[in-house]
């Protein structure tokens, strides 16, 4: 059975390029949302960007679908695990993910520290790190990669990232709360290289 290797932390905190780094199969937990035409999503209600889907709510995601999968991918080895598009608001098509013989995968998305538990009573948890940078390094690492990826309109971007960087100690406790480390990225890489 494979283990897993949670990646949490705010948007734009560096976990998916930390995860491509690391070179072992990677779940996009970010794949797990809901569809933009969901009813269920929930809604900003106040501020500028009031009326819009609030995507960094934890409601606007599928944890069961993404623990599921999760431990399927353990036990099995290989999944079908949904593509994501943000700029089209939902899900595109669906992907294999083989481990091939690894014995280590990587979870990682702005909702993964809610997988933790889960990954810790099924036995499978390898670490769960709460990757962390600056508030201000993470506001305009996340900035650049949205305006480049043309995911919202650039004032939405700027109007989300302003709220998001005063949310970020937020995040992070609430990773901290569900049993994640807060390390840097250099730290959780070394952490990484040391369950291999």
């Amino acid at each position: 059975m494979a283990r897993v290797i949670v990646l949490a932390g705010p948007s734009g905190s560096g976990k998916s390029r930390l995860a491509e780094r690391l070179g072992l199969p990677v779940l996009r937990l970010d794949d797990f949302y809901k569809n933009g035409d969901n009813p269920t999503l929930p809604r900003i209600t106040t501020g500028p960007n009031a009326g819009i889907v609030d995507w960094d709510h934890p409601d606007s995601w599928l944890l069961d679908d993404a623990v599921t999968t999760l431990l399927d991918l353990c036990r099995d080895g290989r999944a079908e695990v949904p593509i994501y598009e943000i700029a089209q608001d939902g899900r595109c098509g669906w992907r294999t993910l083989d481990l091939a013989g690894s014995p280590l995968v990587v979870a990682e998305g702005i909702f993964a520290q809610r997988v933790v538990p889960a990954a810790q009573a099924a036995g499978v948890l390898a670490l769960a790190v709460c990757v962390r940078r600056s508030t201000a390094a993470t506001f305009w690492l996340r900035l650049g990669r949205d305006l480049r990826e043309h995911r919202k309109p650039p004032v939405v971007l700027l109007r989300r990232g302003l709220a998001l960087a005063r949310a970020q100690r937020t995040v992070v406790a609430d990773a901290v709360r569900h049993g994640c480390v807060l390390m840097s990225p250099a730290e959780a890489a070394r952490a990484v290289a040391a369950l291999r």
